[in-house]
């Protein structure tokens, strides 16, 4: 009794009638194959596959509407069981690469044997590849190209992964402090704490929490950088309250109100910065809730820098709103500034907020951003970030800026 074996059904897609008919005439001769469709454009490749579902479908690289690539991406998406085998009269590396990338399992370059494009059909419809010599060392180079790029990248990931455990390992973060002062009588309020790096390698403190975050050590950096800072709590002045930045990511760790707990919470100040996404707001205020019940103020840090701020403000209720440096600028100067700084301090006003502006590096700015109602400041005009010293005593309580009027601190 004869063995009934299933034929592979072929459709064919090309502009060119003439190769059509050489391709046609070529699967007649094959037993194993049925010619199913002629298309001689995309367009109806792709609706003639989405009709009659082929098995291997013969595409021109090149033809009327939208080309090789844009009918193989349809055809794979449509119908994933028919395999395409990309047909050129080009061997260059781009249109490879092009129709592999849209799904192809085959590029033959035209003019092959007849004998290779019908072993390349059946060998398409079990879904190995079929690739004409003539292309394969385009392949090869670009798979060698990747390869080099993942070691690359996979290289510079160890060495982010190393630097980071060697600041971790070593300790080699240290704090300083900038003070947060009333911009009407220099009175020192609060110190908001700062990491700096002690390392041979020199770059902005934002630079290495970036790259903590980007290995998976992000909170871990935060974390180190918050107890730094709380080490200096008995150290403050006064009723002096102490701001640290966390991201979102770290509030939400367990770890972090365990790094709180044996504090003054009255005298904490949480900042969440303005450039960290958060994914889910109704998790973030609950973390927080806990401590914000406990005495904890939030601040939302780079208030007027972005449209994220302004989301942060209306999704976390904070205590304090800080304008930017970037807001705060020139505010002398600029009537807009002026305007948005107007309209934010209105803002707060109406919920409860305090205003704190920072980066004031000159006495026209505080003497503008006072005359607005800004209540509190910080920035190099009124005091540069600094180690504390040991003794409390030494801390000043009141800044000697021109432009306050200084009150006696007794």
């Amino acid at each position: 009794m004869a063995i009934d074996v299933q034929r592979v059904r072929v459709l064919i897609a090309d502009d060119d009638r003439e190769i059509r008919a050489a391709l046609a005439g070529l699967i007649a001769t094959e037993a194993s194959l049925d010619l199913v469709a002629e298309a001689k454009d995309a367009d109806e490749a792709v609706e003639l596959a989405r009709r009659l579902r082929p098995d291997v479908a013969l595409v021109d690289v090149r033809m009327p509407g939208g080309g090789g690539p844009r009918a193989t991406r349809a055809i794979r998406s449509d119908c994933p069981r028919t395999q395409v085998v990309a047909l050129s009269a080009h061997d260059d590396r781009e249109a490879v690469l092009e129709m592999i990338r849209a799904g192809a399992v085959g590029y033959l370059v035209k003019g092959l044997s007849g004998e290779e494009l019908l072993t390349a059909i059946h060998r398409s419809a079990r879904g190995q590849t079929s690739l004409s010599s003539a292309i394969a060392d385009a392949v090869v180079a670009e798979l060698a190209n990747r390869l080099e790029d993942q070691e690359r990248n996979h290289a510079l990931h160890r060495q982010q992964l190393d630097r980071i455990r060697a600041v971790l390992l070593d300790n080699r973060i240290r704090m300083v402090f900038q003070p947060i002062a009333d911009l009407s009588t220099g009175q020192v309020m609060g110190f908001e704490a700062l990491a700096r790096f002690q390392t041979e390698l020199q770059r902005p403190p934002d630079v290495w929490f970036e790259e903590a975050q980007s290995v998976g050590l992000g909170t871990q950096l935060e974390l180190v950088a918050v107890r730094a800072a709380t080490k200096w709590f008995d150290h403050l002045p006064g009723t002096a309250y102490l701001s640290i930045n966390v991201s979102p990511t770290t509030a939400l760790s367990p770890h972090f109100e365990k790094a709180l707990e044996e504090f003054d919470l009255r005298r904490v100040v949480v900042e969440v910065t303005e450039h960290a996404p958060v994914a889910d707001y109704d998790a973030l205020a609950d973390a927080l809730r806990d401590v914000r019940k406990r005495g904890v103020r939030l601040a939302v840090d780079d208030a007027g820098s972005g449209f994220a701020s302004l989301r942060h403000i209306l999704r976390l209720s904070p205590d304090i709103i800080k304008l930017d440096r970037a807001l705060t600028s020139d505010i002398d100067r600029d009537e807009a500034r002026e305007a948005l700084a107007a309209a934010l301090i209105v803002f707060a006003d109406r919920i409860g907020s305090t205003v704190v502006a920072e980066g004031i590096e000159r006495e026209a700015e505080l003497l503008t951003l006072r005359s607005l109602g800004v209540p509190y400041g910080q920035g190099y005009y009124l005091a540069r970030p600094e180690p504390l010293p040991v003794a409390p005593s030494e801390i000043p309580r009141v800044l000697p800026v021109p432009g306050l009027q200084p009150r006696s601190s007794a």
